[in-house]
């Protein structure tokens, strides 16, 4: 049962903050949506364990439909960026500032980047385009998602400056809009650099938040040196061009791992495992 702790702690984690929403709140709502979020998390992981070739897709496809169509489309939340800046300044506790305070910025101290590749509706869609490994070199572009950032905070910050009226109107058109955008530029991305990943690497304006807090994170995938035979293959099929053999938390790209655990399953040594980020010791 110990390879079951896993799933059973990030699904405690979350209905943990989903009942203590429910009661400081007075709204069952919480406790369904993080309960919801929780369980399609620990069967994503569960299903992995089970050696299950989709099993990744499957919580994509659960978490990130559920916020992109229940919560954007159906509530009209604006899930996005804008959303975590209007909310912010209106200075309302909604659906997207939590969802940003648990997913995006509190939440990688604990599970670094996984919604990136477990829950976000953008990526679960790049992830089916036909360029998984990278098959160019990464470039040094990553000074885009800055600007990518910069201009969602002034894009909502003019609307409060010049008093527009209608502003959840206009910040629900933002959300279609702005999913029109991503969609259409990873996929740009993905073909023209043929990598599927390319607009997470140089243009996902989120990164700002989750890269830095990624750096600490408890739940790493860490390599057993006395295993590891240096054939490359954990690099090669890496989307984020990690080098996950390093246990430095300084390694390449090291806050770029999306703990897709394509590295682990490749692995011809079971030298991979997730981790506390300290190097392994063999069994």
């Amino acid at each position: 049962m110990r390879k079951y702790v896993l799933p059973l702690l990030l699904f405690t984690v979350f209905s943990a903050v989903g009942v203590t929403l429910w009661l400081t709140k007075d709204n069952l709502f919480y406790l369904f949506n993080f309960g919801y979020i929780g369980g399609a998390i620990a069967l994503g992981l569960v299903l992995f364990i089970k050696k299950y070739r989709h099993a990744r897709r499957v919580t994509q496809l659960l978490v990130g439909g559920y916020m992109l169509v229940y919560l954007g489309l159906i509530c009209r939340e604006n899930m996005q960026l804008e959303g975590f800046f209007y909310y912010l300044f209106t200075g309302v506790f909604e659906a997207a500032t939590i969802h940003y305070a648990v997913a995006k910025i509190l939440g990688p101290l604990l599970f670094g980047r996984g919604w990136c590749g477990y829950a976000c509706w953008t990526a679960a869609v790049l992830d089916l385009l036909p360029y998984k490994t990278p098959q160019s070199p990464r470039k040094k572009l990553g000074f885009l998602r800055y600007i990518m950032f910069s201009a969602s905070l002034l894009f909502v910050s003019a609307l409060f400056l010049a008093h527009v009226g209608n502003l959840e109107k206009i910040m629900f058109a933002a959300f279609i809009f702005g999913n029109v955008l991503y969609y259409a530029s990873g996929v740009i991305l993905a073909f023209v650099m043929r990598d599927n990943r390319a607009f997470c690497k140089y243009l996902c304006p989120v990164t700002v938040f989750l890269k830095p807090m990624s750096y600490f994170s408890l739940l790493r995938v860490s390599c057993d040196k006395s295993r590891c035979v240096e054939c490359g293959k954990c690099r090669k099929i890496c989307p984020m061009n990690v080098d996950m053999t390093d246990n430095s938390r300084r390694r390449e790209n090291g806050t770029e791992c999306i703990l897709c655990m394509e590295c682990v399953k490749v692995c011809p040594k079971n030298a991979l495992g997730h981790g506390s980020g300290k190097e392994k010791t063999a069994r």
